[in-house]
């Protein structure tokens, strides 16, 4: 076993890019020993190439990681797809199902198979990447059904397991400067000023935000915190019904 008995083993799948790859670094930076679970290898942390979706190769990965490491303390599900934007007439079911799959099974997979262990040992955390998109709507269905499907499981799996000592919460991103974010903008896709003039403090997230709300949730600072889905999106959903009024 590589780890010291006394150091945090952390999972985060979509380690390789975007919040994932943000989440990863920090966490590894704040000194845990970071598994990243991606279908491509991850350039910043030691990685494990892995299909979230096939239960079966999760199942083995998580019993390997283990081994070696030895027991995981913390899970960041952070890995998801975000298809194309279609109004529900020309949305394919074959992509509504890819999206599903991977965003919320995918979740429920991983979450299962690492929380399952937890709850043996009689302690861990959890947390699972939302987003705003799963607390209201968005052109995005597919995803946007997902996210809210996340949330709804982020607070079962609270439930069921808070007995056994773990916690499990989902973090809900606001729009994120990712590269992928900087492509469609660049791209004319979308829009920064409609992405930030909705929002409270009037900008987009950094990817590190998003890594300090993860960072707290998995730490004993917050060990009396189990089954939330917190918002990290700078004050947008409190302030997007504004701009239907005057001022």
């Amino acid at each position: 076993m590589d780890a010291p008995s006394n150091q945090e083993v952390v999972l985060v799948t979509g380690a390789a890019s975007g919040i994932g790859r943000g989440i990863a670094e920090l966490l590894m930076r704040s000194g845990s020993r970071v598994v990243g679970v991606d279908v491509q290898a991850c350039s910043n942390v030691e990685s494990v190439e892995l299909d979230i979706t096939d239960e079966d190769g999760v199942s083995a990965a998580i019993g390997e990681i283990e081994d070696r490491h030895g027991a995981i303390t913390g899970l960041v599900n952070a890995a998801g797809i975000l298809g194309k934007v279609h109004p529900p007439e020309r949305l394919r079911l074959s992509d509504w199902e890819r999206e599903l799959r991977v965003d919320l099974s995918g979740t429920f997979i991983m979450a299962r198979a690492v929380g399952t262990r937890m709850a043996r040992r009689g302690s861990g955390s959890i947390v699972n990447i939302a987003s705003i998109a799963g607390m209201s709507s968005a052109p995005t269905l597919a995803y946007a059904a997902a996210k809210a499907g996340v949330i709804s499981l982020t607070q079962s799996l609270a439930a069921s397991w808070g007995r056994q000592g773990v916690r499990v919460n989902a973090v809900s991103p606001g729009f994120t400067r990712t590269a992928a974010l900087e492509a469609g903008i660049a791209a004319g896709v979308l829009s920064a000023n409609s992405m930030e003039e909705p929002a409270a403090l009037g900008r987009l997230l950094e990817v590190a935000e998003i890594a300090e709300a993860v960072a707290w949730l998995l730490s004993a600072k917050s060990s009396g915190v189990t089954g939330i889905n917190l918002p990290v999106d700078a004050g947008y959903l409190c302030r997007v019904s504004w701009a239907g009024y005057q001022s």
